[in-house]
């Protein structure tokens, strides 16, 4: 639990920062500590992607072609394996609520989006870095052309808000580890699959296609291949779209946040 007192930074220490900066910063700082601390989870959402895209592509290669097939087993592995990141997301709210701390933590100055932007920038870096692991790889061992990084990495940095916005509502509407761990691999599988993230959608049935623009992975899936084809406008539709879902997502889980906080103050 972070005390109040940590939240202060002494006025000597050079930092000309108004004090909601100076609190969100601490806070980043502190949830950073905890994410490392436990750091298997996070090891194992970097190590396993790369396992998997290796096994995988020649199977994508042998029915796509070099190119499209290495460009469907590099995103479809980035998207699948971003989405069962959600644990580390959602884990870090819940863990805050099962422990009783999270309204010991809004009793401090620090306001409540101070307190979610502390909790979301190590996990933002952290999701950041999975991805960019997954790609460099790729580009590296695989053959993966990345000719266009600065579409690319809008691609990423809009998918990764969405995933904080989803992760943070399964923390927060989740009773139990147990049904945290059950939304995010039932929940990520299905988003992913719906998405054409694992198979091309052209080879899954006609139903599966009508519904597939509702999962937030179709439209990483096809941010991101319309970034690495340098298609500048499909890329930015693209990410519109995954900003919405991140709102949306973003939207459900305060006020989630300020309805326990409300009934708890009531008791």
């Amino acid at each position: 639990m972070l005390p109040d007192t940590a939240l202060r930074i002494p006025a000597g220490s050079g930092l000309p920062l108004p004090a909601p900066v100076r609190r969100t910063l601490a806070l980043t700082r502190h949830n950073t500590t905890l994410l490392l601390r436990d750091a298997g989870p996070l090891a194992s959402r970097m190590i396993l992607p790369l396992v998997f895209v290796t096994l995988l592509r020649p199977l994508y290669t042998a029915a796509q072609g070099t190119g499209d097939g290495t460009v469907q087993a590099v995103t479809g592995t980035l998207v699948t394996f971003s989405l069962l990141a959600l644990s580390i997301v959602g884990g870090s709210i819940l863990s805050e609520r099962l422990q009783h701390t999270w309204e010991r933590l809004r009793s401090t100055t620090a306001h409540p989006l101070e307190i979610l932007g502390g909790k979301a920038l190590p996990i933002l870096a952290a999701l950041l870095a999975q991805q960019a692991m997954v790609l460099g790889f790729g580009a590296a061992f695989l053959g993966l052309r990345i000719d266009h990084p600065a579409l690319l990495a809008a691609a990423l940095l809009c998918w990764t808000t969405t995933l904080l916005g989803l992760g943070s509502a399964l923390g927060v509407a989740a009773r139990s580890y147990g049904g945290l761990s059950a939304a995010y691999d039932i929940g990520g599988m299905l988003l992913s699959s719906l998405g054409g993230a694992l198979v091309p959608l052209a080879a899954l049935p006609h139903w599966v296609r009508a519904v597939a623009p509702a999962s937030p992975g179709y439209w990483a899936s096809a941010a991101l291949r319309a970034a690495l084809s340098g298609e500048g406008a499909r890329t930015a539709q693209c990410c519109a779209v995954l900003l919405a879902f991140a709102l949306g997502f973003g939207a459900l889980a305060g006020w989630k946040l300020h309805r326990t906080s409300v009934r708890s103050a009531r008791m």
